[in-house]
């Protein structure tokens, strides 16, 4: 089923959910046990459906990425009339990607004196330029954070300045003496904390020259790494990892924490609790349970506050703000807000290292890829953050 139909199927199940809550709730807006367990099936299937629409859209995604040129097998044979553009030298040379894929197949045994221009602190090889940015579009595909917020490449740690304190303009009487106040300036540093992901692949499987293994090291290494990055961008605690937006001492601020279930005023509060100049490009990050929850809440006027995506490309919306909706995002909070105030420091490239002899006895090969990075949000009240009650409560349907 494509991506369209299943848009299409999902809209219809929404607006039957939508239909069966109208007419069978009681006059207080609740359910009986037995339709709101009626309500239960078809609310898991329009998640069922969205977690499909999801995945399909990031298959396409990767599928459009990896159907470039720059994505072709090396055995493929290029067009030799085509003219010739500028010329790639260093990691960003054919010649470099194609030394590095043979080291990989020959267990680095067959190491082209080109990989030299490459080779970090670690004694690692940087991986090439069109790998590091592929895996930097798959970790931007898998990672929601990467996709909002701000991504800068530093080379050393990273000084941010954040006016603490503006200048206030005053009246004053004609040829009165001028008052002059102090601009201060916080700093925020972006360091680099590592991060690594290593694999193991059978001696017959690299050596095979019909496993595409460019595509594997690019699709697997760029998942396991963007899903670590997305935990902390979102939970992390600034010890050895970044700093998460729901940190709840250097992340987003605290608008409170409700000691009862959710309400859609609940949501109402915590998006007019943000500044309008951040409103302007907010959304929405939770986990999907919240989002299940969300889903039976209406506003004052009876109009349920989640909408659904009806078309391609555009995203599912609570109060009209598109919302994000991540694994990793805490099942007790929801955050609301400007993400691009959230700056990830990228350190230099991401780099390959072979591991020696591990796995030599059972005929698997080991390979590490490794980068660093940081993140942290430089502007805290540009996100807010709703506290959710501990206990699994069901919402009621009205406000």
């Amino acid at each position: 089923m494509t991506v369209k139909e299943l848009i299409a199927k999902r809209a219809r199940a929404w607006e039957a959910a939508k239909s069966f809550v109208n007419t069978h709730e009681d006059k207080n807006g609740n359910l009986s046990a037995e339709d709101a367990a009626t309500y239960s099936r078809m609310e898991a299937e329009i998640e069922e459906l969205t977690n499909s629409i999801d995945r399909q859209q990031r298959a396409e995604r990767r599928e459009q990425e990896f159907s470039k040129p720059v994505n072709s097998p090396i055995t493929g044979r290029p067009y030799k009339d085509e003219p010739q553009g500028e010329v790639k030298t260093g990691r960003a040379s054919d010649e470099y990607r194609q030394a590095m894929l043979a080291a990989m197949r020959t267990n680095f045994r067959q190491v082209a004196n080109v990989l030299q221009e490459g080779v970090d602190a670690d004694g690692g090889y940087l991986v090439p330029v069109e790998y590091d940015k592929r895996l930097i579009d798959v970790l931007t595909g898998e990672n929601i954070m990467r996709s909002l917020a701000t991504k800068i490449t530093t080379s050393g740690e990273h000084k941010i300045n954040i006016a603490a304190t503006k200048p206030a303009a005053a009246w004053i009487e004609e040829g009165g003496a001028l008052s002059f106040g102090d601009a201060t300036f916080d700093q925020i540093y972006l360091d680099a904390f590592k991060l690594h992901v290593a694999i193991k692949v059978t001696e017959e499987l690299l050596y095979d020259s019909a496993f595409n293994l460019e595509n594997y090291i690019i699709t697997e290494f760029g998942k396991a790494l963007a899903n670590a990055e997305e935990d902390a961008f979102l939970n992390g605690d600034g010890k050895g990892k970044p700093v998460g937006i729901f940190d709840k001492t250097a992340g987003g601020q605290s608008i409170g924490t409700l000691t009862a279930a959710l309400k859609s005023d609940d949501l109402l509060d915590l998006v007019y609790g943000l500044k309008r100049p951040y409103r302007k490009n907010a959304s929405f990050i939770m986990n999907d349970a919240s989002l299940a929850q969300i889903r039976k809440l209406k506003d004052n006027n009876g109009a349920y506050v989640w909408q659904p995506s009806y078309q391609m490309g555009e995203p599912d919306r609570i109060l009209g703000y598109k919302v994000n909706t991540s694994a990793y995002a805490p099942t007790d909070a929801i955050s609301f807000g400007d993400y691009k105030y959230y700056n990830i420091g990228d350190r230099g490239t991401r780099s390959f290292k072979q591991l020696n002899e591990l796995f030599a006895g059972n005929g698997m090969i080991g390979f590490v890829a490794k980068e660093r990075v940081d993140g942290k949000l430089i502007l805290p009240e540009a996100v807010k953050v709703l506290g959710l009650k501990a206990e699994t409560q069901t919402a009621s349907t009205k406000a």
